[in-house]
């Protein structure tokens, strides 16, 4: 394993919404006998609301400050030896303050899933705040992959089997160092 990785044992799942962060994460946690967190899911949990709540009633900066802690008290408990895999949030590793506290303790993987995929699994959802207009959601999509593709790991996401992408990210030559 990667020396990053001994050090700090965390390996963070990234990329647009409807990816599959929470669906892969979920089995490469199991796979690596390691924890698994999803961050959009903690949050909802310690605010007893969901995010789409939190966007309309706080607003969206608000949400990113809320997340960023979150985040900051994951990489905590990773630095300390709580080897864990972590599924963010769409728009988080594109705060460039998540992005360096991310890419300096443990692997950040981009699951790069393509836009049909995506727009087929989130459509008009309406739990989801930053998707209710398709044009911007589509312009969201575009804008997000700049920062998403300063991942250490690309990994495609060709399909709905999470399996290959859990397969996909463990052959990647940055677990095998």
């Amino acid at each position: 394993m990667n020396a990053r990785l001994k050090r700090t044992p965390g390996i963070y799942l990234v990329g647009f919404m409807g990816s599959g962060k929470s669906t892969v994460g979920r089995e490469l946690a199991r796979r690596m006998g390691w924890s698994f967190f999803d961050l959009d899911e903690e949050i909802e949990a310690a605010g007893k609301t969901t995010i789409s709540e939190i966007f309309e009633t706080r607003g969206e900066e608000e949400f990113r400050r809320i997340e960023s802690a979150a985040l900051r008290r994951h990489v905590d408990l990773i630095e300390r030896g709580r080897p864990a895999v972590v599924a963010l949030g769409g728009g988080a590793f594109v705060a460039e303050a998540n992005r360096r506290l991310l890419l300096g303790n443990g692997v950040v993987v981009w699951l790069d899933c393509p836009w049909e995929t995506v727009e087929r699994r989130v459509g008009q959802a309406s739990h989801r705040p930053l998707a209710r207009d398709a044009e911007k959601f589509r312009k969201l999509f575009d804008q997000r992959r700049a920062a998403y593709a300063l991942a250490d790991v690309r990994v495609e996401v060709a399909g709905d089997d999470p399996a290959a992408a859990v397969e996909a990210i463990l052959r990647d030559p940055i677990f095998k160092k």
